[in-house]
């Protein structure tokens, strides 16, 4: 058997080498066999087996590792993640154990997108990619006597099915269906709440003309942005045809418009508009100044975004274009938790949650259909689904799927962008690097073009900041408004920091 992977470097293809020159199709290469019928995991391809097996089992592969059998599987994975390509390859060819921690796929997509070569063909895995392995040289090891949670689960997290989290949705969590929404009901009854319109998107050009193969046939040389990597669209699609990984790579472009050179908005001939209801955005003010607003969204089956809120307290629109996105929703709020299995730091600028959408569908999904607030729904072809300010969303592509999506300022949260500006410095993003003080510059245009608005969202954020000052003095000080009148005699249990004169920081 030849084993191009398990000899040197030096006889593998060079990972830079010239493509041939090819027609673009977004179809999988017919000659790659489906191994698994629609609601059937697979056996992992090396035969590894979930760590409980051992239990039982007559012999393992681990006892060859020698002294790194004292090591747990996950110290293991984590000290070849110091290694490079050569070196990988060098440990795989010591045993079959370490040659089956040597194929995690984690590893080779970490050093692809650490050193992404100019060309390359993607050989339908981030290992073979970046060794440059054609499929049919890829040595496949019968690693059936190794018992380890680290490298199944992954790959049982690719292959579960969506369907069982993705259908029957409870009555009481379905997202609201309309047709169509005018601006002024969306702002007198809609702002603070998710729904899915059915109709507007259907007169957009982008959505009568664009498919994989049309934009393939038209931008197929144009490079895109996928997360980490920036790659030609011809590219992206092949990956998308022929991938299993358990969170696959996601199209996530900021310039697409110019890219493709569209013509948006009112524009004569243009591609898309947002709809009625949502066409108030207040970062307008900022002009060529304003933060990104504006994605393209293309991926496959199973891609998609875990939980998250949208930037700089904006709210979102997310508009399908082709196939189908699921999504789960949670409303935020000091006086509820995160969604399950999502942790958060006290400053929520951090955000831990399981490392793919398919291991949260699996250990969290049916917890979190039973919390309270948490609403659901299929987005389907030619509609569009409102993100307010400030709810957790999750979101992944029941299959291939192209969408657009676009974040505002509606007048309903205006006060919230404010605070977040002027809160929470930190965490803005989206601005060009020469865009100095995105808060004073923001509220010096919405002066010029909106005041009475912003002097009403001011007023509103000095209340709300004025409140939790009272909060906090009532914890730190023991104080209420009867103490500050002077009649409360009580002497109540108070606690500070020793000096009562200090600037405390308001949480």
């Amino acid at each position: 058997m030849k084993m191009p992977d398990l000899n040197s470097l030096d006889a593998v293809h060079p990972r830079d080498a010239e493509a041939a020159p090819r027609g673009y199709s977004a179809h999988a290469n017919p000659s790659t066999e489906d191994l698994s019928a629609p609601d059937t995991i697979p056996g992992h391809p090396l035969g590894v087996k979930p760590s409980g097996n051992a239990l039982l089992a007559a012999e393992n592969l681990r006892d060859a590792i020698g002294v790194f059998n004292l090591l747990p599987d996950e110290l293991i994975s984590m000290l070849l993640e110091y290694l490079d390509g050569p070196s990988l390859v060098s440990v795989g060819r010591t045993c079959k154990a370490f040659y089956a921690f040597t194929r995690a796929e984690d590893l080779w997509k970490a050093l692809f997108v650490g050193s992404p070569p100019a060309k390359f063909n993607w050989n339908g895995t981030w290992r073979a990619t970046y060794l440059n392995i054609p499929p049919s040289e890829v040595c496949i090891l019968d690693c059936s006597n190794l018992y380890s949670d680290i490298l199944h689960r992954p790959f049982h997290c690719a292959h579960i099915s969506l369907e069982p989290y993705v259908n029957n949705i409870p009555a009481r969590n379905q997202i609201a269906r309309l047709p169509d929404l005018s601006f002024e009901e969306f702002n007198e009854n809609w702002s603070e709440t998710p729904f899915i319109l059915t109709e507007p998107v259907k007169q957009w050009a982008a959505y009568k003309n664009w498919s994989v193969d049309t934009l393939l046939a038209e931008y197929g040389e144009a490079v895109f942005r996928a997360e980490a990597v920036d790659w030609p669209l011809y590219k992206y699609v092949e990956y998308m045809a022929n991938n299993s990984d358990e969170s696959p790579l996601y199209l996530f472009d900021r310039a697409f418009v110019s890219n493709m050179g569209l013509k948006v908005g009112q524009e004569p001939e243009a591609a898309y508009w947002p709809p009625p209801c949502f066409g108030e955005d207040f970062f307008s003010v900022l002009g060529n100044d304003r933060p990104d607003r504006q994605w393209l969204i293309i991926g496959p089956e199973r891609s998609g975004s875990t939980f998250h809120k949208d930037p700089n307290a904006t709210s979102a629109w997310n508009a399908v274009i082709r196939g189908s996105k699921y999504w789960i929703m949670f409303p935020s709020s000091s006086k509820l938790p995160p969604p399950p299995g999502v942790y958060v730091s006290d400053d929520q600028s951090e955000v831990t949650s399981p490392l793919s959408i398919a291991e949260w569908l699996f250990g969290f999904h049916a917890e979190a259909r039973r919390t309270p607030g948490c609403i659901e729904g299929i987005c389907g072809e030619g509609e569009i689904l409102h993100v307010p300010s400030g709810w957790w969303h999750l979101v992944v592509n029941t299959e291939p799927a192209i969408a657009i999506t676009q974040n505002f300022i509606p007048r309903a949260h205006l006060t919230a962008a404010l605070d977040f500006l002027s809160n929470k410095a930190d965490q803005i993003s989206g601005f060009r690097k020469d865009v100095q003080n995105p808060y004073e510059r923001f509220v010096a245009q919405m002066q010029q073009s909106h005041p009475e608005l912003l002097e009403e969202a001011l007023a509103e954020l000095k209340k709300k900041t004025e409140g939790k000052k009272r909060k906090w003095d009532e914890i730190v000080h023991g104080k209420t408004e009867q103490d500050e009148s002077g009649d409360n005699t009580s002497g109540g249990f108070s606690f500070g920091f020793g000096d009562d004169g200090s600037d405390v920081e308001v949480p």
